[in-house]
């Protein structure tokens, strides 16, 4: 006997009305982590830092530069300040993975972003595992993860571009949740701003 549409149709609605989010297309994952080092002064410190994220990812690093002048730090515009690298796939989840250990998977409340993607920061990038030296230095650095669910290309691809709905899009809770269920993770209230 074979099942007729409407069954299957009912099956599937079924699942999707007890629990939407194990939907495939609801499933959240990282898009891409973005890794940091902003030295604040061109030269011989940020080549180094480039160093250190070529070693912690294996690709090459690309330098930011200044947007202005500021004359108390010494920067002057579209000097090169800081060096950044993007991962993605299984690699981002392993340097993520380390980076949170070194947090001890305690992030606060204000890591996460309205839309659900979020970030920190670490002091001291041999605690990653990386072997100290001596030539390098140590340097600390930014990570900040984003977060998304199958579908989210049509608002970046060329031709045919899209919009992504109300309910498909990512919010605050479910990116904690998130870090809470994948990682285990531990979310601290928010630091009170001093005045």
């Amino acid at each position: 006997m074979m099942a007729t549409k409407e069954n299957k149709d009912a099956k599937v609605d079924e699942t999707q009305k007890t629990d939407p989010d194990k939907h495939p297309m609801r499933q959240l994952r990282i898009t891409k982590l973005c890794l940091n080092i902003c030295v604040g002064e061109s030269g011989d410190r940020l080549t180094r830092a480039s160093k250190v994220l070529e070693q912690l990812t294996g690709q090459t690093p690309v330098f930011s530069k200044a947007r202005f002048t500021v004359r108390s730090f010494g920067i002057r515009r579209n000097e090169k300040i800081a060096v950044h690298v993007t991962v993605r796939g299984p690699k981002a989840e392993e340097i993520l993975e380390k980076g949170l250990k070194v947090k001890e998977f305690e992030l606060r409340e204000n890591c996460f972003s309205e839309n659900g993607s979020f970030g920190f920061g670490i002091a001291e990038h041999i605690d990653l595992g990386i072997k100290y030296d001596p030539g390098i230095g140590i340097y600390g650095m930014d990570f900040y993860v984003v977060l998304g669910r199958p579908g989210f290309d049509v608002v970046h691809r060329r031709r045919k571009t899209g919009k992504i709905g109300r309910h498909h899009r990512l919010t605050k809770k479910e990116g904690m949740k998130w870090f809470q269920q994948k990682y285990e993770g531990i979310i601290l209230p928010a630091k009170a701003v001093q005045k």
